[in-house]
């Protein structure tokens, strides 16, 4: 299991953490997301069998957001 934690542009308003807070929880392979509003940041734990970090980048910009920059640690 990894962890992304995605530094976007400056969210605006709660709705868009809410938004891609959605979109990112529904995709396969994510077992938990958080975006932190203040921080304008996502984080996803993600089974890597199933999805990417990538993946996850791709749905968020997909959905209007600016990725910044992005981590990966690996879970024990």
């Amino acid at each position: 299991m990894k962890r992304v934690i995605i530094q976007l542009g400056t969210l605006t308003c709660p709705s868009c953490m809410q938004k891609i807070e959605h979109a990112v929880g529904q995709q396969n392979g994510v077992d938990r997301v958080k975006v932190l509003f203040n921080a304008s940041k996502v984080k996803a734990d993600i089974q890597s069998e199933q999805t990417s970090p990538a993946a996850l980048k791709k749905v968020i910009e997909d959905l209007g957001y600016e990725v910044e920059a992005m981590k990966v640690k690996e879970l024990a």
